[in-house]
């Protein structure tokens, strides 16, 4: 049976390591904890307001998911690497 990896999908846990790992790569430099910091600014940071239509809000939820996935995966990063 596959490993359920940490956004949900089914996949050798091998594979869900690797992912974690090279997002972490990717976004551990000082260019790429910018970038995050960026993305994390744009949605995570955000606060809307009582006037933001469903659509809006849709979209919003679905880029703090993202971001939310690529912080979650460094962290499993981390873990996997300190074991």
């Amino acid at each position: 049976m596959s490993h359920i990896g940490v956004d949900g999908y089914p996949r050798p846990k091998e594979v869900d390591e690797k992912i974690s790992r090279d997002l972490k790569a990717l976004f551990g430099n000082p260019s790429g904890k910018e970038v995050l910091s960026y993305l994390r600014s744009i949605t995570l940071d955000v606060v809307a307001g009582g006037g933001i239509s469903d659509g809006e809000l849709r979209h919003l939820e679905g880029q703090r998911f993202l971001v939310a996935l690529i912080e979650k995966r460094i962290q499993h990063a981390e873990k996997v690497e300190s074991k």
